[in-house]
Formats: C-alpha cells, structure tokens, sequence
C-alpha cells in the first residue's frame, strides 16, 4: 500500500509540490496503514480484557494520525524505507492518544467528548482510563524495543529512537508543558513563556516524530538540524490554529466543545495576540517551516504539503 504513494512524486522542483501531491490521497493511504498497523498489535491480546477494550476504543475514535504520518513522511525525505519506521511510528501515536486519555481525565481537563465520541473516563470509567492509558504508553515502548534485525546499526538506531521518545514524552518535554498549562490557568503569562510551554506540550513529540523518520534515513547533521527546524514551527504552527479553533471551530467538525479554554482561564494565541494576529503568526510559523525544507529534493515534497495543511485546517 506505501508504494503506491511513490507515484505523486515525480522529479520536479519542490516548487511545485502543491500541483504534485494529492495531500488528502497521501493521509488517507497513510492512515489506513497506520490503523491497520496498530489494531494488528492490539489483535494480538486478549479482547476480553477490559483494559485492552479501552485501549482499542481511544485508539480507534478517528484522529488525523499528523505525528505518525510526519514520521513517515520525514523518512520518504531521508530516503529511508518507509515500512522500516510504520512500527516506531504506530508507537508514536500510541504515546500520543495515552497522552489524551490522561489529559481528558477530570483531575486534568476533564472533558466529556473526544473526536466526536464519549472519552474514555466516560466510556469507561476513570480507573480503566487511567490503566488504559498507560497500557498504550508501555506497549509503545515494547514495540519500540522490539527488533527483528540484531545488527549492531539496527540495534544502535532502536536506542537512538526509544532515546528521543521518552525524551519527548517525559518531564523535560510533554509532561512539563502539561505541568506547566495546569499550573498557569488563571495566571497570565507572555507570548515567550506560552511559547515555551506549548514547545514542550505540543511541539515536542511532533518534532520527535519527524526526528524518529529521520534517523532511519541516516541524516547527516545539517539535515537533522533543518528537520528539527521544521518540525518546531509546524508544532508550534499546529496549537496555534488548536486555540483558533477552539475559540472559532465548528463543534461538529471538531468532534469537541468550543470555548473550553476560555472557561478554564487557559492562556491561548488568540488570548494573548487577538485572532488575525495569531493566525498571521501561524502563517509565518509555515513559512520558516518550510524554508528549513529547502536543501531537500521533491521526496520532502510531503512535509511541505503538510505543513500548508496543519494551518489550513478546520478540525
């Protein structure tokens, strides 16, 4: 099925790429592999469980899969095979919705709808949310340490990948800019420390993931550095037009209420720059985005169109 996506491609300058690319055909394709990569994992247990009922429901409630996509398209741009990362980049999503599971619990947003759908703490009930989640973060890191390659480059590349997930993950990276939203509700900040936290609460598994295709690829220093330079813009691009969003969205699109951060006293782009001015920021957050993509060829054509796509964007 990833071949297929090949054909799009063709050797024409990157100039180009939004006539070259059917960018919904592209995610859809990638999509399907990525669900079906997943509920292949998740076959593997025991469906009576409880806990992996839960897994399977959040996991399955839709999702647009950006940060897996972004994995895979960052090693179309490195030149890697692409079916060598579909693993680490299922793990990446599965980090990714524990990561929502946890954030929709009542100690934290305490929210009721998810994609359209009851989330899990109402589904389920807050235990099982809990467990659920953290059963998808764990299993991650089981796939991610899984191999069927124990060549000392394979091995080395599984360390390097585990290495910038937990990383990114952990209490230097998403759980601190979780931390660090919980604890500035109510309290207003400036434009450079809501940076910073949405740096680390959103940016940092998307610049991760983009990180992930890359080192399957092999890239050179200057091309991971650029990587990584487009994936902080757009990571950050992608919470600015979430806080446009939540306060201008259409609730039926968004499978979510509106509002909701305003209720809360939460700091937002809009909150702080008024919404013409957030969404031109976003737009020159795509822009240096994709400078960073020039010293790429046409296989980086992907990102690009992603990057158009994270502000363009109604849900």
């Amino acid at each position: 099925m990833i071949q297929c996506l090949k054909n799009p491609l063709t050797q024409t300058s990157h100039k180009t790429f939004d006539a070259m690319i059917d960018l919904k055909q592209y995610l859809q394709t990638y999509q399907e592999t990525i669900n079906n990569k997943i509920l292949e994992f998740l076959n593997s247990d025991d469906h009576s469980s409880r806990v992996v009922q839960a897994m399977r429901y959040s996991i399955s409630a839709g999702g647009k899969r950006i940060r897996p996509i972004l994995a895979l398209a960052a090693a179309e741009a490195t030149h890697a095979p692409v079916l060598d990362v579909l693993p680490a980049a299922c793990a990446i999503e599965m980090i990714h919705t524990y990561s929502l599971i946890h954030d929709d619990l009542p100690a934290m947003d305490d929210d009721t709808l998810r994609r359209g759908k009851p989330t899990s703490h109402i589904q389920y009930d807050e235990a099982t949310a809990i467990l659920a989640g953290d059963a998808l973060l764990t299993l991650a890191f089981e796939i991610l340490s899984s191999t069927e390659d124990p060549t000392r480059e394979s091995l080395s590349r599984h360390l390097k990948v585990m290495h910038v997930l937990a990383r990114a993950a952990g209490y230097q990276g998403m759980i601190q800019g979780q931390m660090q939203d919980i604890r500035t509700e109510g309290n207003k900040i400036d434009l450079e420390t809501l940076i910073a936290m949405h740096s680390l609460k959103t940016g940092a598994l998307i610049e991760s993931a983009v990180v992930v295709g890359a080192l399957f690829g092999n890239a050179n220093p200057k091309k991971m550095q650029a990587l990584r330079s487009y994936a902080r813009q757009i990571g950050l691009a992608f919470q600015v037009i979430d806080d446009i969003l939540n306060v201008s969205g259409d609730p039926e699109e968004l499978g979510k209420a509106v509002g909701t951060d305003l209720n809360r006293g939460k700091n937002t782009f809009p909150g702080l720059m008024g919404m013409a001015e957030a969404r031109a920021f976003a737009e020159d957050l795509v822009q240096t985005a994709l400078k960073a993509l020039e010293p790429f060829d046409n296989k980086a054509d992907p990102l690009r169109s992603i990057a158009r796509y994270i502000i363009e964007r109604n849900k």
